[in-house]
């Protein structure tokens, strides 16, 4: 597996394509038509006739249907619905407030583990930290926050290496006893929980809307992905872009919160998590693209590429791939840009993955003596079409 220091996103030349490129496909089937410009991107993940095709959305939509799927795979009235039903719980006012001392204190707790042993790895660290928030969020109190996280982090592994029949039933019998597995010891006793004693969170929530215990099972299946692992990526890309440049690391520490959290979104446009959005046209679609208009047909696979859009100049101003947080940005975008998303479906957590890098970030690097001792190496999950960073290893120089 090669070293992502080779791979990296930031140290890629950037390819210029047109605003989209439509591939043309075998038989009936429909065309993919690629979005690489931030007008055209915003458009897309506005538009209400574009729905959710990413992260397997259509398939899961084959087996579960319309009514109760997850939040992340709904459209519509159904999906505003649920946004808006649990906005309460992601609200950034909510966040700095109910959630801080949890984020502060897991914070310390690892950085106190971590000095003791003088040597660890990040994306295990900033896994258990985002397990334990997350957790919080959705009602996942019941059980060992530790061991969730190992259970957590063994579904959401890599498949199992190997092509054919008995590789592709090893894989599925791996995935169904890991999924009853976190069913077993952390979703099903979060829920008799709720059911005796509702609270302030996800699956009180859902308890209350009538969902059955598969629905709340896939739901916070759901909120693993999107809520643990994409935060864990976050903080380990952020920590090593911070731990090889000592000026901005300096600048991180010195500033206050606000620019701290300019930072992180800085790092995070140039390092998006999930490289590409997928929406399916449900009828002809005229998109501005940013460089005059453009026609989508119906049926088509819309992928819109974040990082493409993020290196935007006509978004992120002069020197798109230069790391500048002090950039302009355009009126009512994110620092980011495109990598939390945008329109129905942003991510509903950015304010939650912010204040856990801000906070988790700001202790940690304060650590006497703190270097990345071997950098994490880069792999691609066809699922989500993100970056996964493993083997991350920081150590206090001796004597420190």
């Amino acid at each position: 597996m090669p070293h992502a220091s080779a791979t990296r996103p930031q140290d890629s030349p950037h390819t210029v394509r047109s605003p989209a490129q439509s591939t043309p496909q075998r038989g009936d089937a429909a065309p993919v038509v690629r979005i690489d410009t931030f007008a055209g991107a915003r458009e897309v993940l506005r538009c209400p006739d574009a729905r959710q095709a990413g992260f397997n959305a259509e398939l899961v939509a084959r087996f579960i249907g319309a009514a109760h799927a997850p939040v992340l795979y709904q459209d519509g009235e159904p999906h505003q619905k649920q946004r808006s039903a649990t906005a309460r719980f992601f609200a950034p006012r909510v966040v700095a407030t109910r959630y801080r001392e949890l984020i502060e204190r897991t914070s310390r707790e690892l950085v106190a583990r971590f000095c003791a042993a003088g040597r660890g790895r990040l994306d295990d660290m900033s896994l258990e930290l985002a397990v334990a928030v997350a957790a919080d969020i959705v009602g996942l109190t019941e059980s060992d926050r530790v061991r969730m996280a190992v259970r957590l982090n063994r579904f959401f592994s890599a498949p199992v290496s190997g092509r054919g029949a008995m590789a592709t039933l090893r894989q599925a019998l791996l995935g169904q006893w890991r999924m009853l597995s976190f069913h077993w010891f952390d979703v099903r006793p979060a829920i008799r929980a709720r059911r005796r004693t509702p609270r302030e969170d996800v699956i009180s929530h859902l308890i209350q809307e009538d969902y059955s215990d598969r629905e709340i099972l896939t739901e916070c299946l759901t909120y693993g992905a999107a809520g643990m692992a994409t935060t864990r990526e976050f903080i380990v890309m952020a920590a090593w872009r911070l731990l090889e440049h000592d000026d901005l690391k300096a600048r991180f520490l010195q500033g206050d919160e606000q620019d701290r959290m300019t930072i992180l979104e800085e790092v995070l446009r140039l390092e998006p998590v999930v490289s590409t959005l997928k929406r399916r046209a449900t009828r002809d679609l005229m998109v501005d693209s940013g460089a005059g208009p453009m026609a989508i047909a119906a049926n088509s696979l819309i992928e819109i590429e974040v990082s493409a859009a993020n290196r935007d100049p006509s978004a992120a101003g002069p020197c798109p791939h230069r790391l500048d947080p002090d950039r302009a940005r355009p009126a009512k975008a994110s620092a980011s840009l495109m990598s939390f998303g945008d329109g129905p479906h942003r991510c509903p957590g950015a304010a939650v993955a912010l204040h856990e890098a801000a906070i988790f970030l700001d202790q940690l690097l304060r650590v006497p003596g703190l270097h990345l001792e071997q950098v994490p190496a880069m792999t691609i999950n066809p699922v989500s079409s993100g970056y996964e960073l493993r083997g991350a290893v920081i150590a206090v120089a001796p004597h420190s």
